[in-house]
């Protein structure tokens, strides 16, 4: 009876006690049921070990049962009440359950360690190692790194030398405060830059240059103090840190010694740069200084390290410096931004319980240029329909790097990213594609690229302007159809900058002195000078404008020969329409020292259509001059496709984008917006002029307009006309617009048309600067007799258009909806300023409006 209890027990037991045996020998004891069927005799050799492992499991068990269940037999044997047992069974349970939450909570948390060190090494395995591993055309290169560790004390002094004898004099003329300024020490640190990688570029490079790009590492322990002792300020670096890709460029390749003309050396793209600053804040006690930040810092470090600045060491000659220095770019980037789908809803309410949708806007880079789409709202398949154009100078290496994000108050979301590398959209010349969203887990995003080639002869131009439409358009921006890069040389002989006591001279006498007269400092004159006049030098700058773009050079202080060489690259909507407007002004004092215009059209006929001469100033001194340098390209693709017209990208009313005034921001030395990126809710970039495409309003309207002249001989303006009285106002910097009436407009039912008109002073689109008439219903004659005013001063004027749109008023639940005609007035005329009533013809898209009767009078500000 014993026996057979023993082995029941046992049988019952071993089930349990199999999964949870140790393992024996370094073998796992598999279950019973894995095993095959053995022999008598192997059983009877397994049964020892077996019974003794049962045997102690039993024993075990038999013991957590009497200590289970002794107590209940105590407290009935002592007759105790059976509330102990209840309070006895309520502090056991309340133990086990405060130590099983103890326990759990430490198993989530050694899984979450265990997670976080797997993910570490995973991490480190892919990021320590050096470039050469992860991709084969990147070769290391340990005997470079030598040799810079044997030449490292030799590139510091170096170095040091460049410190003291060009950076330090130029911190002291930067500003007055800072005359001061020195360098107390100078030590870059031995431990070396490293080079993890080197990557050497054989295909699509010219053959008398070759390209490298260099991996480079820098983790110094630099320590370089500064002290301004006029203010007994000390500060100082303790320590910088350099990651990311410089290319070198050697070109052109010689065929006697030294082989090599000369090096460039610049980054692709925004290095890794960590500064570790010590007494900072010293620094911007100072006065004149309290502006500056340390982002504000490293963008004036990238304005001399990152494309399209570079490096340039002449290594045989100086004539073709300026050429190294600032080479034309390889090609124009068309990126047309269109539509996303599928994007993750990032909105959420009820605290999450209902997932909502997302309000996607979009960043793209090229290089150090950025763009910025318009935010779509509550939207998941947003349609952007925006054209950006951006300059490249290197597609090998470079990227299109585009994010998306979800617009919030707080925080924007991310929503997906995209790179897409610019060699192949280089040998392709066109790519319209739906890319997938990466670090996302669901998106995708259409995108049509152009590669726009350079071409230096004015064969294509007739045809690129066709093709955007900027013959018909008297607009001043739009998609480009050419490149103007300026070299703004040196400026010589330019007048002294008078301030004082002045007579009221003209101000020929004050020209031929060599002076010029700041009025801003007073506003007395005589007819001769006083004794007390005070002229000095000045500190002049460039503005350069085409369009609606101005670009500025850098401030030369206190010289009347200043010497700039420096480069500016201008996307061009017609160049045989627009010029080139350069004014040199005085840092100090605000006023202008000479100005300068050159039609672009004078460029087509120049032999490869370049201008370099000495041009002499005007509203300057007698003999004053600026050298520059202007090239002029031609912008097309070179393969030809079925259509090049852009894609048709339309403003929120439906009708056609007018000309915006930037393609671009970057980030050269006249703009520091780069440390601006991740700041909320940054203005978008304007999209450009798509006014040349065909979009849906003006395709409508001329399927109206067929419908309506039904095969019969159409007049050259079917649409109709509008009167319009402009007039600019100078002292109170108003442009005043009075709507007076429409004829003959178009039907849009049988009852007629709803018409009202819509301005716009362009390129600015947004809403605070619409200006709208009332609806007159059923009308095809209306008379408005309205007055609008817009904010412009007279500088700014002849840059602007005035975008007029006569369109179909419609309830919100009507149909009947869109564009009658429109008009583009352009306002660089001299007799702006006395005003003029006009009619205009009404066209599809605003171009080759006709004037029919124009009558100058005298109108009063209202």
């Amino acid at each position: 009876m014993s026996g057979d209890t023993m082995t029941a027990v046992r049988g019952a037991h071993s089930n349990n006690a199999s999964p949870a045996t140790p393992k024996e020998n370094g073998h796992s004891v598999q279950h019973a049921s894995n095993f095959p069927h053995t022999s008598p005799g192997s059983a009877l050799d397994d049964t020892p070990v077996y019974s003794s492992s049962e045997l102690t499991h039993t024993w075990v068990h038999f013991v957590k049962t009497f200590v289970i269940i002794f107590p209940i037999y105590a407290l009935g044997y002592f007759e105790f009440s059976f509330s102990w047992l209840l309070i006895g069974l309520f502090i056991f349970f309340c133990w086990r359950r405060n130590a099983g939450g103890k326990l759990s909570r430490l198993s989530r948390a050694l899984a979450f360690f265990d997670q976080e060190e797997r993910c570490a090494k995973h991490s480190l395995t892919s990021s320590d190692l050096p470039p050469w591993v992860h991709f084969p055309d990147v070769e290391r290169v340990e005997w470079l790194n030598k040799t810079v560790m044997q030449m490292w004390p030799y590139i510091c002094q170096f170095v040091e030398k460049l410190f003291r004898e060009m950076i330090e004099p130029a911190v002291k003329e930067y500003h007055v405060h800072l005359s001061t300024f020195c360098f107390s020490k100078i030590d870059i640190g031995n431990k070396p830059l490293r080079i993890n990688g080197v990557k050497v570029y054989t295909e699509n490079v010219d053959r008398r240059q070759i390209i490298m790009d260099l991996q480079i590492s820098f983790v110094g322990n630099t320590e370089i103090d500064v002290d301004i002792k006029r203010y007994y300020c000390k500060a100082g670096i303790k320590s910088i840190q350099i990651h990311g890709v410089m290319r070198v460029v050697m070109e052109p390749l010689l065929g006697d010694v030294p082989l090599v003309g000369g090096l460039s050396l610049f980054f692709l793209k925004k290095p890794l740069l960590d500064i570790n600053w010590t007494g900072l804040s010293n620094i911007l006690d100072i006065p004149g200084l309290n502006g500056f930040s340390n982002n504000l810092i490293q963008d004036i470090i990238y304005s001399y390290l990152v494309l399209p600045n570079r490096i340039t060491i002449p290594l045989v000659g100086v004539e073709d410096l300026a050429k190294l220095r600032f080479p034309m770019p390889k090609g124009v980037l068309r990126i047309h931004f269109l539509e996303a789908q599928d994007l993750e809803g990032k909105d959420q309410f009820l605290g999450g319980l209902i997932k909502g949708k997302s309000d996607p806007y979009g960043i793209l880079h090229v290089s150090n240029q950025m763009f910025q789409s318009k935010t779509i709202k509550e939207s998941l398949h947003p349609k952007w329909n925006e054209v950006y154009e951006a300059l490249v100078y290197e597609p090998s290496g470079q990227h299109l790097e585009i994010e998306l994000f979800d617009e919030d108050p707080d925080k924007d979301d991310f929503l997906g990213s995209l790179l897409i590398d610019l060699t192949k959209v280089y040998n392709e010349q066109k790519v319209d594609e739906w890319f997938e969203l990466e670090e996302t887990p669901t998106g995708k995003l259409h995108l049509k690229l152009e590669w726009l080639s350079l071409f230096s002869t004015p064969e294509k131009l007739d045809q690129v302007l066709r093709c955007v439409r900027a013959d018909r358009s008297p607009a001043k921006d739009g998609l480009s159809s050419a490149l103007l890069v300026v070299f703004l040389d040196s400026a010589k002989n330019l007048p002294g900058v008078f301030t004082g006591s002045l007579g009221c001279g003209n101000l020929s006498e004050r020209r031929a002195s060599g002076l010029i007269f700041c009025e801003s400092d007073t506003s007395e004159c005589s007819a001769n000078f006083s004794a007390k006049k005070n002229s000095s030098e000045p500190s002049p700058y460039v503005h350069f404008t085409v369009g609606h773009k101005t670009l500025e050079s850098k401030v030369r202080y206190k010289t009347r020969e200043p010497l700039w060489e420096d480069s500016f690259s201008f996307l061009v909507h017609n160049p045989t329409r627009q010029e080139l407007e350069v004014e040199i002004k005085d840092d100090k004092h605000k006023c202008t020292l000479g100005i300068l215009r050159v039609p672009l059209s004078d460029l087509l006929s120049e032999e490869d259509m370049t201008l370099a001469q000495c041009f002499p100033l005007k509203n300057s001194g007698p003999s004053s001059t600026i050298k520059l340098k202007m090239t002029l390209r031609i912008l097309s693709l070179e393969k030809q496709f079925s259509s090049d017209l852009p894609s048709a990208v339309q403003d929120p009313d439906g009708e056609p984008y007018s000309a915006s005034p930037r393609r671009s921001t970057p980030n050269l030395s006249t703009s520091m917006s780069s440390s601006q990126k991740y700041l909320p809710h940054k203005e978008s970039t304007p999209s450009l002029a798509s006014d040349i495409s065909l979009p849906i309003a003006t395709l409508e309207l001329q399927q109206r307009l067929h419908q309506l002249q039904n095969g019969s001989a159409s007049s050259q303006y079917p649409l109709g006309k509008i009167q319009l009285t402009v007039r600019h106002s100078s002292q109170r910097n108003k442009l005043v617009v009075v709507v007076h009436s429409c004829q003959n407009l178009i039907a849009f039912t049988k009852d007629g048309s709803d018409p009202f008109i819509r301005l716009y002073l362009l390129p600015d689109k947004s809403r605070s600067g619409r200006r709208k008439t009332s609806t007159m219903k059923k009308s095809l004659n209306p008379v408005y007799d309205q007055t609008f005013e817009f904010n412009v001063s007279t500088v700014e004027l002849h840059r602007r258009t005035l975008d007029v749109a006569v369109k179909n008023g419609r309830s919100i639940l009507s149909k009947h909806k869109g564009l009658l005609g429109k008009v583009l007035v352009d306002l660089s005329g001299d007799d702006i300023s006395k005003g003029f009533t006009q009619w205009y013809n009404l066209t599809e898209d605003g171009s080759s409006s006709q004037e029919l009767r124009r009558s100058q009078e005298s109108l009063i500000t209202q």
